[in-house]
């Protein structure tokens, strides 16, 4: 036996391979996930010997189960109570709204208060910032100004040199007292050895979220936290798509860079520091002091209306997905959509879709080039879809798309960092601004209109004649798309 294994190793080893998928398969199907990821990774279990375990077991296990935060450390604090209860509305006054300027819309209000707990703020001024030109300029004035605390959470947090920058006036802050704290994601992020130690010489508490050092690699690499937010003295926020690198800021080396940010003041900016603060104490496996410094009472800052809402495999449900389904089943009569990857789930495709057939005018703006391959392709799976529903299509061509926004009837908006695809609905650690307001959806719809001028729409005569490989090319994709 010995001997005939020497003599056929590769045959041995495909045996091996072959034994441990059929375990594996057995034990992906009876998780009972979705049919669409539980048929992609099994697929790949079958036709790529070695490389298909290697890719369920970094990317294809779950955490959704595992409840690993701590949440209600969090939640169940005394002085997140007090102004989360404060705030929150009661179905009665929720009724009304929905008889004032809500709508239907109110519906999604109803499912994140009733799910997450997370309250429709009011008091708010919300300023949309275009790039990371204008969310970097308009962020170092603030955080000079920083009195308290600052607490910053990135995906991609580099040392460049809009990161240097950013780092700099960190810790010149925290060398005059400011407390400051800052969790930036192990994979995304490029912090060299240097500017962790330059924040710790100056006394900057910072964490990376979930590091992939074996024997933790296979767990922890495939959920990432994708979250950009920055809370000042709690008073001002900042969420949206720009990470902390110089790719983001026009002009660059590396072309054009499209991106949606905006800035925070008022209540809503506690729904964001209740989230910071939950994932701190998960990155720092500490329990940090909630003082009422971190949610101070604050005079109505304007009349914007806002609910934050936050996802990941922590959450019982995908909340951002579940409250991008709402809206769209809500709509009644047009829905813009930009999002640099388009590669959505079944609910999402059909409640798109059926919009669409019943009359609602959905446009689409997804990158024409993209900044991933397969991404790319599996995006252009869908198209033909889309079009077949009357759903217009526009390729923005300009340079690298990276908003991820929706805008619907004049009244409903999101901006966040959660993009259209499988890994920001279920896998990343995803946060969301919903914006309630007429004059805020206006500049919303200017914007994407904007936009689309540097666009080209995809016609359906061009796009049933474009070649064969490149129809191939998106077929492949679109089987992995529950991995992308």
């Amino acid at each position: 036996m010995i001997d005939f294994i020497q003599q056929n190793i590769l045959f041995s080893l495909l045996i091996v391979n072959y034994i441990i998928a059929i375990g594996t398969a057995l034990f992906i199907i009876l998780n009972n996930r979705n049919p669409v990821t539980t048929v992609s990774y099994i697929l790949a279990l079958v036709v790529l010997p070695f490389i298909g375990l290697l890719i369920y077991f970094f990317f294809g296990q779950e955490y959704r189960k595992d409840k690993m935060f701590k949440r209600k450390k969090v939640f169940d604090n005394k002085t997140v109570k007090k102004w989360e209860n404060k705030l929150l509305l009661n179905k009665f006054r929720l009724e009304n709204y929905e008889d004032d300027f809500l709508g239907n819309k109110v519906n999604i209000v109803k499912l994140l208060q009733n799910n997450q707990k997370k309250p429709l703020t009011f008091g708010n001024d919300v300023k949309i910032l275009i790039n990371g030109e204008k969310k970097f300029e308009s962020l170092f004035e603030d955080l000079k100004k920083a009195k308290h605390h600052i607490h910053l959470e990135y995906y991609i947090l580099n040392y460049d040199k809009i990161g240097s920058e950013l780092i700099n006036i960190l810790c010149e802050k925290a060398k005059e007292g400011v407390k400051v704290r800052v969790n930036y994601d192990y994979v995304g992020s490029q912090l060299s050895g240097e500017g962790v130690k330059k924040m710790k010489a100056c006394g900057i508490e910072s964490f990376p979220f979930m590091p992939v050092w074996f024997p933790n690699l296979t767990r922890k690499l495939n959920y990432r936290d994708h979250r950009k937010i920055v809370i000042i003295d709690g008073k001002v926020g900042y969420v949206g798509g720009v990470n902390v690198c110089d790719e983001y800021v026009n002009p660059n080396n590396t072309g054009y860079w499209r991106d949606t940010h905006l800035r925070i003041e008022g209540n809503a900016v506690k729904s964001l520091q209740s989230h910071f603060l939950l994932n701190w104490n998960f990155v720092s496996e500490q329990e940090i002091e909630i003082i009422d410094e971190f949610f101070p009472q604050l005079d109505d800052c304007g009349e914007v209306p806002v609910q934050i809402s936050a996802s990941g495999p922590d959450s019982d449900y995908p909340h951002i997905m579940e409250a991008i389904f709402t809206a769209i089943n809500g709509a009644e009569k047009y829905i813009n959509i930009t999002t640099p990857y388009f590669i959505p789930n079944d609910q999402i495709l059909t409640a798109l879709k059926t919009a669409s057939r019943r009359g609602v005018k959905i446009k689409i703006l997804v990158p024409k080039t993209g900044d991933s391959w397969a991404a790319k392709y599996a995006t252009n799976s869908y198209i033909l879809d889309l079009l077949e529903s009357g759903i217009e299509v526009y390729h923005y061509c300009k340079g690298m798309v990276h908003a991820k926004t929706m805008v619907i009837d004049d009244i409903f908006s999101t901006v966040g960092t959660s993009n259209m695809d499988y890994r920001s609905f279920e896998i990343n650690f995803e946060i969301n601004a919903l914006v309630y307001n007429k004059d805020f959806s206006k500049k919303m719809v200017q914007i994407f209109e904007e936009d689309i001028e540097h666009c080209d729409k995809v016609k359906m005569e061009d796009w049933l004649n474009r070649p064969l490989n490149e129809r191939l090319k998106e077929s492949f994709s679109r089987l992995w798309a529950p991995l992308l």
